[in-house]
């Protein structure tokens, strides 16, 4: 498949899991199935069936979320390109949070064994920096992204607050200790804005994560990165990197730094990218992304269906 369009892979994160996925990938494509008997291996312990068939309530434990959702992803890459071995490299790729993860699988910088081991030590230690109910997280609609940075500042006396996730123009998540989240949704509401508290596990992409950081450095320092053979762009910066010696470095600043979506998706737009896969279950990244770029037409893949439906959506 050539195409005359400039594509992006995009990777969604944690909360966009779900029991099922990959399955029907799995059962159709040999290529889905050997991705996911190496992360079962890789972990020592059947990841996959998890991910097939739940219970819910355990796929959504952070440990496990993180590496499932890795392994999902890029058993729909592997399918993807067993389908449409002509298919061209994406201009960029880009994962939102832990999607970051499965986008330097897809660039080739980062094996799957290693992701799903990383992924499953990062998800142990965010879940454990903060214990349960210390922590919270808001999402924050209908102020622009320097009043909510500016009610974080009033909101924290002397506690952590501040901005999270800048997902989209007019949505920015908030996270940190339960009590300052609280004094900053209060000055939303009375702002104009609307708060709404998500129900997370803990406090993600604020300096609560500073020890989650700290217990993944040793094990990233000892992962091998590969040249990349596409361009990921860092959640912490929102810019395009090929070097490898910094992979590590902006996936440790990504923990307990923000994750800067929209601006990540307006640097793709900037560049002429014209469409993007949504390469992982659910559509989270494509509703985003006409809220950010309305310019970027979004596929969301991930059965055999969406994979089949590549080919005419890139050549539209």
């Amino acid at each position: 498949m050539q195409r005359s369009t400039k594509v992006a892979w995009l990777f969604p994160g944690q909360g966009s899991q779900l029991v099922g996925m990959g399955k029907e990938l799995a059962a159709t494509s040999e290529a889905a199935r050997r991705t996911f008997e190496r992360a079962d291996a890789a972990l020592g312990e059947p990841l996959s069936r998890l991910c097939f068939d739940g219970p819910m309530e355990e796929l959504t434990l952070t440990a496990n979320t993180q590496p499932a959702l890795v392994a999902a992803s890029a058993a729909i890459v592997a399918a993807l390109r067993e389908r449409h071995p002509e298919l061209a490299p994406p201009m960029f790729a880009a994962g939102h949070s832990l999607g970051e993860y499965s986008a330097l699988c897809a660039a080739g910088a980062i094996e799957l064994e290693d992701a799903v081991r990383l992924c499953r030590l990062r998800g142990s230690a965010m879940q454990a920096a903060v214990p349960p109910g210390e922590g919270a997280m808001t999402a924050i609609m209908g102020l622009d992204a320097e009043t909510i940075t500016a009610i974080c500042e009033e909101a924290a006396a002397g506690e952590i607050v501040s901005p999270a996730n800048y997902n989209a123009p007019g949505q920015v998540v908030i996270a940190g200790q339960k009590d300052a989240v609280a004094r900053a949704n209060d000055l939303v509401v009375a702002r104009g804005g609307k708060a709404v508290p998500l129900k997370v596990s803990a406090p993600f992409h604020c300096a609560l994560m500073r020890s989650a950081r700290d217990a993944l450095a040793p094990a990233l320092g000892q992962v091998v990165i590969h040249p990349l053979a596409f361009p990921v762009i860092a959640n912490v910066d929102a810019s395009p990197n090929t070097d490898p010696g910094r992979v590590a470095d902006l996936l440790l600043r990504q923990i307990d730094g923000a994750v800067l979506w929209s601006a990540s998706v307006e640097r793709m737009a900037a560049e002429g990218v014209t469409h993007a896969l949504e390469l992982g279950p659910g559509k989270v990244l494509a509703g985003l992304g006409k809220r950010i770029a309305k310019s970027i037409k979004v596929l969301s893949v991930s059965d055999p269906a969406g994979i089949d439906a590549v080919a005419a959506f890139l050549e539209a």
